[in-house]
């Protein structure tokens, strides 16, 4: 029988992009969390490892696009949007 819990942890990594950084963090808080409980199934750990690696190159991405915003107010004494390169 799968618990409602494994169910909610095996659904993580098919969830979509976050909101912003903050909701992006405060999910992948929750799955550290759930994650040092220990009571993950082997394939719930997979799937929130797999979801906690996307929410942490989200975090990653955004903290780098604003520390570029960082460099051009302090090189230009005003703060410009960074447009990122499109890939």
């Amino acid at each position: 029988m799968t618990t409602e819990k494994q169910k909610s942890s095996s659904n993580l990594a098919t969830e979509t992009v976050p909101e912003n950084f903050e909701h992006a963090f405060a999910d992948l808080e929750k799955i550290v969390a759930q994650m040092e409980s220990g009571q993950m199934s082997l394939e719930a750990s997979l799937a929130a490892y797999q979801r906690g690696n996307a929410l942490l190159q989200y975090c990653q991405k955004s903290l780098a696009e604003v520390e570029q915003q960082v460099q051009i107010l302090n090189a230009r004494n005003q703060l410009s949007p960074f447009q990122p390169n499109q890939e």
